[in-house]
């Protein structure tokens, strides 16, 4: 592959980061990225119309192999290709046919994308799988997942950003108003760290990853993002135990969780996220089926840990971002609607009563 190794080059010595959108407000409300259903174009205009301020590329998984979260990012990346086995993904030596589905169905995404955003200026996020999630996912030849393989873990990581400065020029190019924000979906991640992704017979786990390469691997990924125009960078996890300050010195801009996780021991973490000016994106909406709450309840959570933090209410409109919880592939289109439509309401009472 092309490009720097190691921590990858900085913002000044890629000229794409000379043309990036200027640094805009993030909008008050987005989804996730997985949405129901199999039909781009019915999912990229109702996306559009309802978090019109932070519109987001849908995933729509229920289409098949290649159109799910790893299968999207595996067409992302560069110069490595993988197959579909009954154990999941393995590398392959060449783009074989699922490689090219995979391709094939983000293409159909982004034609929709595009067409639903005509004309549109300001904050547009994009999802890709994190290293440390496709690490865990992802099968070298003999089967086992390329996390018990450090060597290959960084070939990984260094394929990944290179494959996604491309993606993010492409969707500049297809919607040359939008400030794009990449959100690296790592719901591995406390896995990876504590040793708990098991191996392919499932008799054991791999060893725990150390902090540091962890840290330096999504560091890698998200300064190659900036470098290549990204306006932002968020990493998101809807499991517990998120590691709010490992992913602040790695340089994310954001972190995305699901808020009715949150215990007083991540305080700290996350108050010193806010004081050194990261976003969150607080799941505030359940990404299954289910009764929704009126939308001040729903932020009721948000505004108690702002107390209890004593942070400036002033800042929470500008600092938090009000999201699902989690993909909402698997709820209905009904309620998938009625998520986004909820959490829009949500961040409009966050920012009139902030106290």
């Amino acid at each position: 592959m092309s490009g720097a190794q190691g921590r990858g080059t900085g913002p000044a010595a890629d000229p794409a980061a000379e043309s990036a959108p200027a640094p805009v407000r993030w909008g008050a409300a987005t989804g996730v990225g997985s949405m129901p259903g199999g039909d781009a174009r019915d999912t990229a205009k109702g996306v559009a119309a309802t978090v019109e301020d932070f519109p987001f590329l849908a995933e729509l998984p229920a289409r098949g192999p290649g159109a799910d979260m790893t299968g999207r990012t595996i067409g992302l990346l560069a110069e490595t290709y993988a197959h579909l086995e009954p154990s999941g993904w393995r590398v392959s030596d060449r783009p074989g046919r699922d490689t090219r589905r995979s391709r094939s169905l983000l293409g159909e995404d982004l034609d929709a994308l595009e067409e639903f955003t005509q004309g549109y200026e300001g904050p547009l996020k994009i999802q890709a799988v994190g290293p440390w999630t496709l690490a865990a996912g992802l099968e070298l030849r003999g089967g086992e997942a390329f996390l018990g393989d450090a060597g290959a873990c960084r070939y990984l990581a260094e394929s990944l950003a290179e494959g996604l400065t491309a993606h993010l020029a492409e969707v500049r190019r297809r919607v040359p108003g939008a400030a794009v924000v990449l959100q690296l979906d790592e719901p591995s991640l406390t896995a990876v760290l504590r040793g708990r992704v098991r191996t392919a017979s499932g008799y054991r786990t791999y060893q725990a990853v150390d902090r540091q390469v962890v840290r330096d691997a999504l560091a890698q990924v998200i300064e190659r993002a900036r470098a290549a125009g990204a306006a932002g960078t968020a990493v998101h996890s809807c499991a517990q135990d998120v590691p709010f300050a490992l992913l602040r010195r790695a340089g994310a801009d954001a972190v995305s969780f699901d808020a009715t996780l949150l215990t007083e021991r991540d305080d700290e973490a996350i108050g010193e996220a806010v004081e050194d000016g990261m976003r969150l994106l607080a799941g505030v909406v359940p990404g299954v089926e289910g009764p929704l709450s009126d939308p001040a309840g729903s932020v009721m959570g948000v505004r108690t840990l702002w107390r209890r933090l004593g942070l400036d209410p002033g800042l929470l409109a500008e600092s938090v971002v009000c999201t699902p919880a989690c993909g909402l592939a698997g709820a209905s289109p009904a309620y998938a609607r009625a998520a986004l439509a909820h959490v829009v309401r949500a961040a409009r009472s966050l920012a009139d009563n902030p106290e």
